[in-house]
């Protein structure tokens, strides 16, 4: 039976939440450049604007057929929040991301075979309440690692505050205006302390 959220048939005018992770919970990013590295692929096939590899060939755009809403790369997964225009828009853009990313990662660790706990996973938003969760959820992902969410420089986050701007991020989907950007990171933070309260209560109950 194929796992939960990784075959399905995506719709249109649809939010999506994907996520995956490395075999084996391996790390996928080991460096900061690694980091940046992945972003540059997501922006070289979300952005409009002409983009060529160093082979001179024009790289696929996929803007027309998704948008990048919000994302989170941790040390061995990744979350995205996307939107998509046409359905097999998010198929595209993660096919041509994910292989270049591999291809890189395996180059410059000397490295054979996947890197990914398989396909990716994406689940449908059913709802304005639920995008706005999956949403905080995304953004809170590094307190995990014990780091300051609203720092955290591989994340959507300083977007959301109005500190960058970018043609290939679309968290205008979300927050427009000043008023709601700092309503935003406040609703965020608001749950800071009790989701680091739900991940203490785990393991404790995990150690007894």
């Amino acid at each position: 039976m194929p796992a939960r959220n990784v075959i399905k048939q995506y719709g249109e005018r649809e939010y999506y939440h994907v996520y995956n992770r490395g075999v084996n919970k391996q790390n996928i990013f080991l460096e900061a450049d690694d980091y940046w590295y992945f972003l540059s692929l997501m922006k070289r096939h979300l952005s409009p604007e002409i983009s060529t590899d160093k082979y001179g060939r024009k790289v696929p755009d996929y803007s027309d057929k998704i948008e990048l809403s919000a994302f989170c790369l941790m040390p061995n997964h990744y979350h995205m929040l996307v939107y998509l225009h046409e359905p097999d828009g998010l198929a595209l853009m993660m096919r041509s991301v994910m292989t270049a990313y591999v291809m890189y990662f395996n180059k410059k660790y000397k490295r054979v075979g996947g890197l990914f706990q398989g396909v990716f996973l994406a689940s449908l938003i059913t709802s304005d309440y639920y995008l706005w969760h999956v949403s905080r959820y995304i953004h809170l992902n590094p307190i995990d690692i014990g780091e300051d969410f609203t720092s955290y420089p591989y994340s959507s986050i300083d977007y959301y505050k109005g500190d960058k701007q970018a043609k290939w991020l679309h968290e205008e989907r979300l927050v427009e205006t000043s008023k709601e950007r700092d309503d935003y990171i406040r609703f965020v933070a608001d749950y800071k302390e009790m989701r680091a309260d739900l991940n203490h209560l785990k393991k404790i109950l995990a150690s007894t």
